[in-house]
């Protein structure tokens, strides 16, 4: 397969992902989206260990250290992912009711 027809099924397959990607997440219950992000979370920094690991071989070329930036970048974008999902999280926490103030001066005057 020459290189100009692999680049096009490749793109083909890319455009493929994200319209189904797209479809798929559009469908997701909004009670379902904080797991659902957690999760990708946790996927995305298996994607950065895997960067980490290339950055590690012995080679350093222009494409080693454009993926040590994505990932850097990925990093930025995994913390901030856990920031938000623990404040949605926050949301779902039962808050323990307020107790009511105790007015004990009902004007009967100082306890006996």
């Amino acid at each position: 397969m020459s290189h100009d027809r692999l680049l096009v099924f490749e793109l083909t397959i890319l455009v493929l992902a994200i319209f189904l990607g797209f479809e798929v997440i559009s469908k997701v219950p909004t009670l379902l989206h904080t797991p659902l992000m957690s999760g990708t979370n946790a996927i995305h920094g298996i994607v950065i260990v895997g960067a980490m690991v290339v950055m590690g071989q012995g080679h350093k070329d222009t494409l080693t250290w454009v993926i040590g930036f994505v990932a850097v970048l990925a990093s930025a974008n995994v913390v901030g992912g856990f920031v938000v999902t623990d404040r949605m999280l926050e949301m779902f926490k039962r808050r323990k009711p307020e107790r009511p103030a105790k007015d004990d001066d009902h004007g009967a005057g100082p306890p006996p």
